[in-house]
């Protein structure tokens, strides 16, 4: 719920701030996870986690997207701050599992909130966090964005592969107990593939899957996950999982590093360079699969079973990837030479990505642009 009202803030605040507010929420948060014992303590520091990473998230995301308009250098630092998500999955559960059997429950959020509050402290001396209501923003319209075939198929790639680990996480334990009965143990560590996976996929395919064609890359990811998901139910013990889970993540980074970046790149070349509204439908849709994922899942495993469960959305996956193929008419050629004429009426308004890119296409002359309506242009 709260994407969409961060993403609308971001045009009339900047992005600054409301990274600060996301990590003053998680701050209470935090604090609230480590000393509260009743429902209405967690429920608000459940809620207040929520609003603290659509703030970070979407402002987050756009900040990475106007500080580095080079589409090169953006996609290798959005990959890592997607990774850097990866790693805290990777880190926590052990981490949280070993403080709370060695010291208790308030060790490890008393860690984390001194993490954010040393994170807040260099916020404030590095971040510029007053408003900037004078700011010259153009921003797009949610019907604007959800008519622009590109983004709608983004979003429901993002959407379909997230949901594939939404759907699996809470059906797995169920299924390995019933059947292969591993160790209580073991049951941590199945998951442990997906997130290094995850890192990898991230980390390191951004600048391949620009170099190779961003949808290219993409629809190979997404029969990477087809297949895996597949495969995860002809598992018979917790070591043969390593493989199919291993391949769900890889295939999930993949399609977050090769997409995410590209919807920075459309809001430069089609619409105003503001990020906002569609890093916030980027959320949304994470946030989509992850609410609906496992309640659909749960209903669905009880009526088909687990096996035929992950065999369908392994089907969906690859069922997806002809939508990518046919639909995108620049498969594989980078965003800086799309034709925009599909949604051109808006100029765009991202100083430092004109800046960069007046550079790029006037080689070395030294090129002031101001950013005037065409009324004032006279």
């Amino acid at each position: 719920m709260m994407n969409p009202v961060v993403g609308a803030l971001t045009a009339h605040v900047g992005y600054q701030l409301p990274l600060f507010v996301g990590s003053i929420n998680l701050l209470v948060a935090t604090l609230l996870f480590a000393f509260g014992e009743h429902f209405l303590a967690l429920l608000l520091a459940r809620s207040l986690q929520g609003i603290a990473s659509a703030c970070i998230s979407v402002s987050g995301m756009c900040l990475v997207a106007e500080q580095f308009p080079d589409d090169v250098i953006r996609s290798r630092i959005m990959g890592i701050v997607l990774g850097s998500m990866a790693l805290g999955v990777l880190v926590g559960y052990p981490f949280g599992s070993l403080m709370y059997d060695f010291v208790g429950k308030m060790a490890p959020f008393f860690i984390i909130s001194v993490a954010v509050f040393l994170n807040g402290v260099l916020q404030l001396f590095l971040l510029d966090l007053k408003p900037v209501p004078n700011r010259l923003l153009l921003s797009t319209s949610w019907h604007k964005l959800l008519s622009d075939g590109h983004v709608v198929l983004i979003a429901g790639a993002i959407w379909l592969s997230t949901s594939t680990m939404a759907i699996l996480e809470p059906c797995m334990p169920i299924w390995l107990m019933d059947n292969i009965k591993p160790q209580k143990w073991q049951l941590g560590m199945v998951f442990i593939p997906d997130s290094v996976g995850y890192l990898l996929g991230t980390n390191f395919f951004g600048p391949i899957a620009y170099n190779l064609g961003r949808w290219r890359v993409a629809v190979s990811a997404m029969m990477v996950i087809g297949l895996s998901t597949v495969l995860v139910p002809s598992a018979g013990s917790v070591g043969q999982l390593a493989v199919p889970h291993f391949g769900l993540g890889l295939g999930i980074g993949v399609v977050d590093a090769a997409l995410v970046p590209l919807l920075a790149s459309l809001m430069d070349s089609r619409y105003a360079a503001h990020y906002g509204s569609v890093y916030a439908l980027q959320q949304m849709a994470v946030s989509l699969a992850y609410s609906l994922g496992p309640l659909v899942g749960g209903e669905i495993v009880h009526a088909i079973g687990f096996p035929w469960l992950m065999r369908s959305v392994g089907l969906l996956n690859l069922l997806y990837c002809p939508l990518l193929i046919f639909t995108s008419h620049d498969v594989g050629i980078p965003v800086t030479t799309l034709n925009s004429s599909l949604m051109a009426d808006a100029p765009a308004v991202n100083y430092k990505t004109n800046t960069a890119n007046d550079q790029a296409a006037n080689n070395n002359k030294n090129l002031y642009r101001r950013f005037l309506n065409s009324e004032d242009s006279d």
